[in-house]
């Protein structure tokens, strides 16, 4: 390697320590270690173009280790994608240049990345995407998908669980073009990894179906001939196990934890520029040879996106069909008569709302060609599966059925890799109570407004006899607090078409189905189209103004919708709110919202089998809201209805008391802790 390559590489070393320095915050430590090996890989290897960062051959490139954000900014700024301005605001309010990188934020970043092993999962998605859509739109002569995933990954990225779960599912399926550089520098933040993770890390990984190489990742020809060799192995994902020195080059803080998350201080950033052979003065100075050098790629990096484009060309006037798919499918367009053949319900049906959800999803499948997902071992329970259609296998990628396996966490991670390549519209199921295992990933999906689906069944203590393991409590309101999410939970079997129509169709973010297992009676039918306003009156009062309003959200809209019925014998009057979505909800004008939950009526009651946590916001001065404070119980569904005060003659109780009442306190929560039952 060249003495003017050694300087673009110590260029990145010292902008990363000054951009740090200048902030007072930051991860000098990654950036110094694995400069050689990113330059190697950004300069040599990566088919990319900075001037247009989303060209939709490019190789994928994943910081994993978004706490080395440093790393990324140095190489986009040399590169011409960032500018001096940008690395002076590192970590600063309204920078392009956040503490860890933010997809949607920074030209040329991939993913959000900050918790370790998202980025490292996340990437096994993109990698899946890849490889489905190459075989779904290439032909003979023009290999139109063809592009590489790699990322650099970290100790704490392969401590992480997510990571081992994706790495299992990656080899299972023979992810060939994933290549990982594994900056194995022996320090965490409490100190040396021998601390924790004294694991053989090369015996891991190959038995995980891995080809696993391992170099100085200091050797920068090494390094390079590592990954030619990697990028030959296309029948197996590659980690590159690079030995580097954290705060490579620092002469008080290499191989030290000091050098993970704070600045080196002045004295150290002198003393290392001193040993670079740098300039102590100006900060962020780097040689014009640099800059040069840097500038001699751009014609490179725009040639593999001008050769990609003429290609792509002559590959639309080949295939005519075929590129109109990939039109449809590049912008997320649904095609043509894609909801002809959804089903209908009439009111009475009996039928569980995951049944209907499944029906929903093998009617789309032939529609939606792009739409694929599956679940975590739970298609049967989750009615995930798409009927006719292989599942996805090693080399034979273009099934329309994922089988994550037990692993909701890579399947969360991984469906925001699905997603953020582009071309795909992708799902998975699992039970509400599993929602904790991808919560993580579910969070970056929210961040990123990425529009993921997610399949949530078994919504509610309902689901009977497996006890309060399995029944979602507090999970409902947990989903709701997070910003960006969109929760919805169809009453019945109409709503959930209605449900699926504004998923398919919402961009502004993942969303949430919630579904129940046990059958629930169809009550909206003809009136269902009204949960893409969030809440929508089901059953008129029969005289204005009403006496109160019942208000529910999913298997509980039937159950307040006999009950509006019994008290209106009694000559009570109840107006029927749905309320599947509260995102969906807020979205709708003042007026709407009003007409909806009219202020002139105080009396509201609401009734969810879940924790009441936030419906205040519903309830007004004057209303209640009836849910579960506690966890769930081992019995029959029916049983747990009776328990927990889910029937007909305990709501009809409750909006008796509350009429009742003329000096209710305001948003009154009552708890459904009807005895004790044994766990």
């Amino acid at each position: 390697m060249s003495e003017r390559e050694q300087r673009c590489v110590d260029a990145i070393r010292v902008l990363a320590m000054d951009a740090v320095e200048r902030a007072r915050s930051g991860h000098p430590g990654m950036p110094l270690g694995m400069a050689d090996a990113a330059f190697v890989l950004w300069t040599k290897h990566l088919r990319h173009n900075p001037a247009n960062p989303a060209w939709p051959n490019r190789d994928r490139f994943i910081l994993s280790a978004g706490h080395g954000s440093m790393l990324l900014y140095a190489l986009l700024y040399l590169s011409g994608a960032l500018t001096l301005e940008d690395l002076l605001n590192f970590r600063q309010w309204g920078s392009r240049t956040p503490g860890h990188p933010e997809y949607g934020h920074t030209p040329g970043v991939e993913i959000t990345t900050g918790p370790l092993g998202q980025g490292f999962a996340a990437g096994v998605g993109m990698a899946l995407a890849e490889r489905w859509l190459a075989e779904h739109f290439n032909r003979p002569g023009y290999p139109i998908i063809d592009h590489y995933t790699y990322a650099i990954v970290s100790d704490g990225d392969l401590m992480e669980g997510v990571s081992y779960e994706a790495a299992s599912l990656a080899g299972h399926l023979g992810l060939g073009r994933l290549i990982y550089l594994y900056d194995d520098n022996d320090i965490s933040i409490d100190g040396p990894t021998d601390l924790t993770f004294t694991e053989d890390v090369r015996l891991r990984f190959t038995a995980c179906g891995w080809h696993v190489l391992e170099v100085d990742g200091h050797d920068r020809t090494a390094v390079d001939q590592a990954l030619q060799e990697a990028r030959a192995e296309l029948e197996r994902p590659t980690l590159i196990i690079c030995h580097t020195h954290i705060a490579y080059g620092s002469p008080g803080k290499q191989d030290t934890a000091a050098a993970h998350g704070a600045p080196l201080g002045p004295d150290e950033v002198r003393r290392t520029k001193q040993a670079l052979g740098w300039p102590e003065e100006p900060p962020f100075f780097v040689p014009q040879e640099v800059f040069d050098y840097f500038a001699s790629l751009r014609p490179k990096w725009q040639q593999f996106e001008d050769e990609w484009n003429a290609q792509f060309v002559a590959w639309r006037s080949a295939y005519p069909e075929l590129a109109a798919e990939w039109d449809a499918a590049f912008t997320r367009t649904l095609p043509p008569g894609w909801d002809a053949a959804l089903p209908t319900f009439t009111n009475g049906q009996q039928l569980a709302t995951r049944e209907a959800s499944g029906l929903v999803l093998n009617a789309l499948a032939p529609r939606i060609p792009f739409l694929i997902g599956g679940s975590a071992d739970l298609s049967e329970s989750n009615r995930t599966y798409l009927e006719g259609y292989p599942p996805i296998a090693k080399g034979r990628y273009t099934g329309r059925n994922i089988h994550f396996g037990v692993r909701e966490h890579a399947m969360g991670a991984m469906l925001n890799g699905l997603t953020l390549h582009g071309g795909l519209i992708a799902y998975g199921g699992t039970f509400l109570v599993f929602s904790d295992y991808l919560r993580p990933a579910l969070r970056l999906a929210a961040l990123m407004r990425l529009p993921v689906i997610y399949v949530f069944t078994h919504d509610s203590i309902f689901l009977g006899e497996d006890g309060p393991t399995h029944q979602p409590i507090e999970h409902l309101a947990s989903l709701r607090a997070i910003p960006n999410l969109t929760v919805i939970r169809p009453a019945d079997a109409a709503e959930t078409v209605e449900a699926w129509r504004v998923a398919l169709n919402w961009q502004e973010g993942p969303v949430a189905l919630v579904l129940t297992r046990q059958k629930v009676p169809t009550v909206t039918a003809g009136v269902a189209e009204g949960l893409a306003r969030g809440a929508y009156v089901v059953r008129e009062a029969p005289r204005w103004p009403p006496d109160l309003l019942l208000i529910a959200s999913g298997s509980e809209v039937a159950l307040i919708v006999q009950a509006a019925e019994e008290l209106a014998k009694e000559g009570i009057a109840a107006r029927v709110i749905s309320m599947p979505s509260w995102e969906l909800f807020e979205c709708q004008p003042e007026d709407y919202r009003s007409s909806v939950l009219p202020p002139e009526v105080p009396r509201r009651l609401v009734v969810e089998a879940a924790r009441i946590m936030g419906w205040e916001r519903y309830l007004g001065p004057h209303g209640q809201g009836h849910g579960i404070d506690r966890f769930g119980a081992s019995a029959p569904a029916a049983v747990l209805a009776e328990q927990f005060g889910f029937t007909v003659k305990h709501v009809i109780a409750l909006a008796r008391e509350l009429l009742a009442s003329q000096t209710a306190s305001p948003g009154t929560v009552a708890s459904a802790v009807k005895g004790e039952a044994s766990h």
